[in-house]
């Protein structure tokens, strides 16, 4: 295997000795020039430090596989949830009260609080978050509504995402839109 251009006596030595452990996972077909007539035509240069690989054929047959979807927090809810959740009649099994706190304390007790509510078991949270405002441009780290807006971020950023089923905005007894259900998923 010859090394590639542009290294001194000491790097080609060095990748001389690095290409003979190297085992191909499979064998590769050897490419046919094309003919003068079919050749592409000339491309950009490369950045530098940058490799360019040369691309495997793909087995016959094999289909590639699909793209994960995306992180999503609520996944839906059959209609006996959502008609409870939108009439009030659910009992949340755990009040979390995050009205008041700084960003970090706030963050820290929700963790905590979806830990505990999973432990025991517990199916709804109602967060207290207090009230929305309208959202701008700037991150809103101290001003008011900051703790409701990055509430679903903490979320699905957090090793509970995938428990959380739904998160929904509470029924006006519960605090309407100062308030957030969060429904997790059964436990299996």
């Amino acid at each position: 295997m010859s090394a590639p251009r542009g290294l001194s006596a000491e790097e080609s030595e060095a990748w001389d000795r690095l290409a003979a452990t190297v085992v191909p996972l499979h064998p590769l077909k050897p490419v046919q020039p094309r003919p003068a007539h079919e050749a592409q035509a000339p491309t950009a240069p490369e950045p530098a430090g940058k490799v360019r690989l040369p691309k495997v054929p793909k087995p016959a047959g094999v289909a590639p596989p699909a793209p994960a979807p995306p992180p999503r927090l609520d996944r839906g809810l059959d209609s006996h949830w959502d008609r409870r959740l939108k009439s009030g009649t659910l009992q949340p099994e755990l009040t979390l009260d995050l009205h008041g706190h700084n960003l970090d304390a706030a963050y820290d007790r929700l963790m905590s609080g979806v830990a505990q509510a999973r432990g025991m078991g517990a199916r709804t949270i109602l967060l207290i978050t207090g009230k929305p405002r309208p959202v701008e441009a700037a991150d809103r780290g101290s001003r008011r509504g900051a703790i409701r807006a990055k509430v679903l971020d903490w979320l699905a950023a957090s090793n509970h995402h995938s428990a959380v089923a739904a998160v929904r905005r509470a029924h006006q007894r519960h605090g309407g839109d100062g308030a957030l259900y969060i429904v997790l998923k059964r436990e299996r």
